[in-house]
């Protein structure tokens, strides 16, 4: 592997934002966006295809989907100002097969890009690979497996083919991309395995990735800041923070000062600010991506757990 990157028009280091739709609306995401836009920052946006019926919504119901027509206007807008259009599942309820088929095919037809991206969404049950199964570690699995059962998680099926919510394989042919666990890090050749990695025990065709987390504007404060973007240029790393650009970004009619001040600086570095797809292509190259061995896999298991624990135990703001 690289030790240093050579990005591309001499840039320095490389940063991105993987925006969860959940909570965004025109209202509060056009704001942001048009901040990043008119700074050159391209990043990732997930949307939402259509509407779930109340009853299957659960706590999710705050954010827009593209059965809006103004909010589906908005996203062409985006796609058409180069920024990369995902997947956060069909909506933002659990979705039948079908249904998951159905939405993918709507955003391919409308934006003018395929679809390359695919992060999970809450308790889905069509997520891939999600609760203990993003684990294979069976003493990871048992414990996850037991605290699903006093928090009442769903049982997670998108990888099950005798289940109805079955869409592994679509994925499979489908996909370049699938978020795999965040981490309370930001630079990503940190976070291991440093790269997009292949794991065909779980799927054959995309790749999976690890993102920084941060789920909201204030704990988005706590990670990126001048501070941080120096220590990163400095590491000449490369960033992809997963966050909710709907979760207080914009509010009151106002951008959040603090976020508005750190895009402002991060824009007048010498970094390579393009779509998490684009980034991941390049990554993959000059790191390279190939299948994540069983060590590298142990390892960035227990990583994860004990950055969750850490993060718990330390600034349990952060959860």
């Amino acid at each position: 592997m690289k030790n240093k990157l050579e990005y591309p028009n001499g840039a320095e280091f490389a940063f991105t934002i993987l925006d969860d739709t959940d909570d965004t609306t025109v209202a509060n995401g056009r704001p942001v966006y048009d901040l990043l836009c008119n700074l050159g920052l391209r990043t990732t946006k997930t949307v939402w295809a259509f509407d779930t019926t109340p009853e299957n919504r659960g706590p999710y119901f705050a954010g827009e989907t593209l059965s809006s027509p103004e909010y589906h206007a908005w996203v062409h807008q985006l796609a058409a100002d180069d920024f990369e259009i995902a997947f956060h599942n069909a909506t933002m309820g659990s979705s039948l097969r079908q249904d998951t088929i159905r939405a993918i095919e709507i955003i391919n037809n409308e934006f003018g890009q395929q679809l390359r991206l695919h992060c999970n969404h809450g308790q889905n049950r069509e997520n891939l690979h999600w609760g203990a199964d993003r684990y294979s570690s069976p003493l990871i699995q048992n414990v996850i497996k037991l605290y699903s059962k006093f928090h009442s998680y769903p049982k997670f099926e998108g990888n099950n083919p005798e289940s109805p919510y079955y869409w592994s394989d679509v994925a499979n042919d489908r996909l370049s991309y699938i978020r795999a666990f965040t981490f309370r890090r930001i630079n990503g050749a940190k976070i291991p395995p440093g790269r997009p990695f292949r794991d065909t025990a779980k799927q054959s065709g995309p790749m999976f990735f690890n993102t920084t987390d941060a789920s909201d504007v204030s704990v988005f404060n706590k990670f990126i800041n001048k501070a941080s973007i120096d220590k990163l240029r400095e590491q000449k790393g490369w960033a992809v923070v997963s966050t909710h650009l709907g979760k207080g970004f914009y509010k009151n009619n106002t951008l959040d000062p603090v976020f508005e001040r750190t895009m402002k600086y991060l824009a007048t570095l010498p970094g390579w600010f393009v779509p998490v797809s684009q980034l991941l292509d390049f990554i993959s190259v000059e790191v390279g991506s190939q299948e994540i061995s069983a060590v590298e896999r142990a390892r960035m298991e227990f990583s994860h757990i004990i950055d969750r624990i850490k993060g718990k135990i330390f600034d349990p703001t952060l959860y």
